[in-house]
């Protein structure tokens, strides 16, 4: 009786693991992911491009910018605050996602990714939270960046990863 118990249970237990709702709960983000990776590249071409009124459509209306501490609350603070990043021929820097992670609901995406002066420097790391509007759109909600620390720093630089740690077997 206790073996046909545990194997009905072992049964339904695959059933709902191999069930859709399941797998949709694991799918790869994949899609999304390529989508909202575009949107960052095309957020960084407005830059590149000089098209600040194309800048602010990226960005939520309620996005909170971190400028070193201040925090930046809107998109018509953080526009008037970016502007005169776009009054010159050239943009003072440019960025791109090397990074994008999105969560399985399909609500929230993280982009990462280098920054760089005019001749290519790297200067800094961005951060940026995306998320998918009522419209369907995508739109930046938090965006957080810091600078490259000199490699003979003492301690790691407050925006990078710690490194893996190496895993003994039990």
């Amino acid at each position: 009786m206790k073996f046909a118990l545990a194997g009905m249970l072992l049964c339904c237990t695959s059933v709902v693991a191999l069930s859709p709702a399941a797998a949709q709960d694991t799918a790869p983000t994949h899609a999304l992911e390529a989508e909202v990776e575009a949107r960052e590249r095309a957020f960084a071409q407005s830059m590149a491009d000089r098209d600040i009124e194309r800048f602010a459509a990226f960005i939520d209306s309620e996005a909170v910018f971190f400028s070193g501490a201040t925090a930046l609350r809107g998109r018509d603070a953080i526009v008037s605050a970016w502007r005169p990043y776009f009054e010159n021929a050239q943009a003072p820097f440019s960025w791109e996602p090397d990074q994008v992670e999105g969560l399985a609901s399909g609500h929230l995406t993280l982009t990462s990714g280098p920054v760089h002066d005019p001749g290519g420097v790297l200067i800094g790391r961005f951060n940026s939270v995306w998320r998918r509007a009522e419209d369907g759109i995508w739109r930046v909600v938090f965006d957080k960046g810091c600078a490259v620390c000199p490699a003979s720093a003492p301690t790691a630089p407050a925006c990078s990863t710690p490194a893996p740690v190496a895993q003994t077997p039990d």
